[in-house]
């Protein structure tokens, strides 16, 4: 079974991984030790295991990936300066946040867009893709911080619990993950992503959707967008269990890095937003 999630369907690995999970290629046969479970293993911790994916090298790489993001958000929350100082300073320190968070933002589009459709994953663009992402969200959360005191610690705060949470669901409710279910997360995920980039549009002419406003419309739209962000997350459970259960290539542990990364993203910057409107109220 082909994937439909556009990070994973580039690689011939993860679809195969698919296709044997789902039973529609030949199992091995059952002399064969890649047959019996027993010998799945997670690897050794800080070792790759005979190069292949593990458990262990898609913690390693998430790892990373994550860190890259918390680095170059806090350097740019410092560089940005006070937005509660005097005007001249707050002005000055609002622009370079405004700034900041376009390009970041932009470029970590550019860069996702690269990474999701490129069939042999490169490290070096998904750690690229962290370090500007990191940027983008430390200047969205220097905004936010600054109007609403400690709601950027909630929402990290939140954003891992979410990611418990939902791998706790997936291990001890044994979620099966289906193709019905595939095709309307990422049906889902395009979709918010289009109403963005035409409220983006809209936005040039003077025109506010509301769907990113602090109203009733924009706390409807932030929670739509946690729920899918969850499931974007069961999705990359989902492969990382099919991709260690075949046996994949090591390197595509930074592909389900990678997704995994921008699923916790999505769920960051969607509670922070639903928590901000929650405070205004």
């Amino acid at each position: 079974m082909k994937s439909n999630n556009p990070v994973f369907n580039r690689s011939e690995e993860f679809n195969r991984a698919s296709s044997n999970a789902y039973g529609n290629q030949t199992y091995p046969g059952y002399g064969d030790a890649s047959s019996d479970p027993s010998t799945w293993g997670t690897g050794t911790p800080g070792q790759v295991d005979q190069g292949r994916m593990t458990v262990d090298t898609v913690i390693q790489k998430t790892a990373i990936s994550i860190a890259v993001v918390f680095a170059t958000a806090i350097v740019t929350w410092w560089w940005i300066g006070d937005l509660a100082g005097t005007s001249v300073e707050a002005n000055s320190a609002a622009s370079r946040a405004l700034m900041l968070a376009g390009l970041g933002a932009g470029a970590a589009f550019l860069l996702s867009l690269v990474n999701s459709f490129k069939r042999v994953i490169s490290p070096a663009l998904v750690v690229a893709f962290a370090a500007v992402e990191g940027v983008a969200l430390g200047a969205i959360s220097k905004v936010f911080e600054a109007q609403f005191d400690g709601v950027v610690t909630s929402a990290v705060l939140g954003t891992f619990g979410a990611f418990a949470g939902t791998l706790a669901a997936y291990k001890f409710f044994n979620i099966k993950v289906g193709d019905k279910f595939r095709r309307g997360v990422i049906a889902g995920m395009f979709g918010m992503v289009g109403l963005g980039l035409l409220s983006l549009v809209l936005s040039f002419f003077g025109i506010n959707t509301g769907l990113y406003g602090m109203g009733g419309l924009g706390f409807v739209f932030a929670l739509a967008g946690l729920v899918l962000g969850v499931f974007m997350l069961i999705l990359d459970f989902d492969f990382v269990e099919n991709g260690v259960a075949a046996g994949l290539p090591e390197r595509e542990s930074w592909r389900a890095a990678f997704a995994m990364t921008v699923s916790l993203v999505w769920i960051y910057t969607n509670l922070l937003r639903i928590l901000a409107i929650m405070r205004g109220d």
